[in-house]
């Protein structure tokens, strides 16, 4: 967890708004009309967005989507602030907020209860001896994989080449999801963390996958 200092300020916003906005990291088996008030056909179809970062890209797809539940989780405490903040003043009340790690967190998912999965710029670890710390792996791809309905995507996005090979492989060997490569879309915000990474000359990598076999009963 990297649980910054805040000022005391925010560190009271925070308090009070991870109160409103936040789910636990551990719990219970979590019932997305319960968490979001949603009630039968008029429930929304959620998205999990994993790693958010400074919340720039969570906030505005938030924004653009209103007809999108929304679960954030980053660890990050200044980005989670960020994306509380947006609730409170920007109305985006659709959108929950874990602050903690993906792993332990997916205990609390439904199987096959997710219609979106997203995963932009995660931490690549670009020094070889870190490869292993790199989130998007076999397992984590299985496990979400396991969350995400049929006909539910997967979207990562990443700026190392090596990592969107290594992303691409993983998703490939998954023999439930169908996809690939696609080009950049307009709708994916560009974050101050990409346009850094295109000042120093590297390109982003898209990759959409879709979920196109149940599971097996």
């Amino acid at each position: 967890m990297r649980r910054r200092s805040l000022s005391p300020k925010r560190q009271a916003e925070f308090d009070e708004w991870i109160q409103r906005w936040g789910i636990d990291v551990e719990g219970p088996l979590l019932d997305w009309a319960d968490v979001f008030g949603g009630d039968g056909p008029t429930r929304r179809d959620v998205v999990l967005d994993v790693g958010f970062g400074h919340g720039e890209s969570t906030i505005e797809m938030a924004a653009a989507e209103p007809h999108l539940h929304v679960v954030g989780v980053e660890v990050h405490t200044p980005g989670v602030v960020t994306v509380l903040d947006a609730i409170e003043h920007r109305g985006l009340d659709q959108i929950r907020v874990v602050h903690g790690d993906l792993l332990p967190f997916l205990d609390r998912v439904a199987p096959e209860s997710l219609a979106v999965v997203r995963i932009f710029f995660p931490d690549p670890w670009t020094k070889r001896r870190n490869f292993h710390r790199r989130l998007v792996g076999p397992d984590v791809v299985a496990a979400l994989t396991d969350r995400l309905r049929v006909g539910g995507t997967m979207h990562l996005a990443t700026d190392i080449a090596d990592y969107a090979q290594s992303m691409r492989q993983v998703c490939d060997a998954e023999p439930r999801l169908s996809g690939g490569a696609i080009e950049r879309p307009d709708w994916r915000p560009l974050t101050r963390f990409e346009q850094r990474g295109l000042d120093a000359g590297r390109s982003s990598s898209d990759l959409l996958y879709t979920r196109v076999i149940p599971s097996q009963f």
